[in-house]
């Protein structure tokens, strides 16, 4: 299951996002924001087990 989240992002980094969507790397903004999440998850777990 899925929650709705809010989040606040300077311009910069929003238009990067976009652009990132326009290329189709990603579906949408919730897309990327949860892969990268996901992303820095990993990268996390990769840390603790050094």
């Amino acid at each position: 299951m899925k929650e709705r989240i809010s989040i606040t992002l300077d311009e910069d980094t929003i238009r990067k996002l976009n652009a990132l969507i326009k290329s189709k790397k990603f579906r949408n903004r919730s897309h990327a924001v949860e892969i990268a999440i996901e992303e820095l998850i990993k990268e996390e777990r990769n840390d603790q087990k050094k």
